[in-house]
């Protein structure tokens, strides 16, 4: 990772307050940020990253991020934060616990998103910026946003949520839990304490990445792109034999080198108690915000009946929401490629050229 400013959002005297009770402090962000501030204050962006992220947004979103992207860096102030809780430079549970001196491990408290937009609002006002022009984020991204417009009436102008979910599915909380035992059964986790040994996770990170990552993707995507093609020289056995699993195993080693096992369970888990609409004030909280939801049809991990469900609950509100589905055959990771008509829908919809509305 390139080197990004951090700072020290929350200290002793002056700690995080999380949602679930307790405190946290010291709290250290990393954040990146991309183009000028206007004088008046008035052309802040802020993206909020999905689970496996990081504050280089213009890095890991290009399509969306930089020089005449929907989110031009020309015109725009961009911020990008790296989640509390993650493992890129804000504070999370490998980070030291002041109290011990060592990984805080599973001694983490359990966070949820409405702390991560805590985190982020705390950084705006360290930053000087009392409003967003937007907030754009794709699934874990877009349910912070969600919950920042619901936290801070008013102080976000747009809000896109792109492939987003506001209740998960027993289906997804199934899968994700597979996930996370994989790491827990994992021998070299050792109860949450194997950075106090200098050891990885490896097999069991591995596993909960090539478990996710088919979620991400899609069935036609995966024929189209791999078939029953097997590599050239492979014989038939348990190894490595398909093209699928050798580009599987590719995406587990790259993974491993670059995120944290004790991240991946806290981050994961949060998904999983996301709920706000369940509080029947969580919608009517929302002021003088303009939505813009959109789903893929090809993605079955937060497909569109969940972009349907925020839709209607917006809308039983008052907030003024627009949705769309796009053709894609590239499932839930559409929303960080172009698939045809996604980025010119967020394009207009941060510059007022707002499209149709399709059901």
């Amino acid at each position: 990772m390139s080197t990004v400013p951090r700072t020290i959002l929350f200290d002793g005297p002056d700690p995080l307050h999380l949602s679930g009770g307790g405190t946290l402090a010291p709290v250290e962000v990393a954040y990146a940020t991309y183009g000028e501030l206007a004088p008046g204050r008035d052309n802040a962006v802020f993206i909020a990253h999905a689970l496996t992220g990081d504050a280089e947004a213009a890095q890991w979103w290009p399509t969306m991020v930089g020089p005449g992207r929907p989110v031009d860096t020309d015109r725009f102030f961009v911020v990008c934060a790296n989640l509390l809780g993650g493992c890129r430079g804000t504070t999370g549970p490998s980070s030291t616990d002041p109290a011990t001196g060592r990984a805080w491990g599973l001694d983490f408290p359990l966070i949820s998103v409405a702390d991560l937009v805590t985190v982020h609002r705390r950084l705006l006002a360290h930053l000087g910026i009392e409003r967003l022009h937007a907030a754009v984020g794709g699934s874990l991204g877009g349910m912070q946003v969600l919950q920042w417009a619901a936290d801070a009436p008013g102080q976000i102008e747009r809000a896109v949520l792109v492939a987003a979910s506001a209740r998960l599915s027993t289906q997804n909380i199934a899968l994700s839990n597979i996930a996370r035992q994989a790491i827990l059964r994992d021998p070299d986790f050792r109860g949450g304490r194997y950075p106090d040994h200098g050891i990885v996770p490896v097999n069991g990170l591995s596993v909960a990445r090539m478990l996710g990552h088919v979620t991400y993707v899609s069935e036609p995507g995966l024929e189209a792109k791999f078939g029953r093609s097997r590599r050239d020289g492979s014989t038939p056995g348990f190894g490595i034999d398909f093209e699928i699993e050798s580009y599987l195993d590719h995406q587990a080693s790259t993974f491993v080198d670059r995120f944290d096992a004790l991240s991946y369970l806290y981050l994961s888990r949060l998904l999983d108690y996301f709920d706000p609409f369940a509080d029947d004030a969580f919608a009517a909280a929302i002021r003088d915000t303009r939505f813009q939801l959109i789903s893929f049809d090809s993605d079955w991990r937060f497909g569109t009946s969940h972009s349907v469900l925020i839709e209607k609950e917006l809308r039983r509100a008052g907030v003024d929401v627009e949705r769309h589905e796009i053709a894609s055959t590239w499932g839930h990771d559409s929303f960080l490629l172009d698939p045809p008509g996604y980025l010119d829908l967020v394009e207009g919809f941060l510059n007022d050229r707002t499209g149709v509305v399709h059901d």
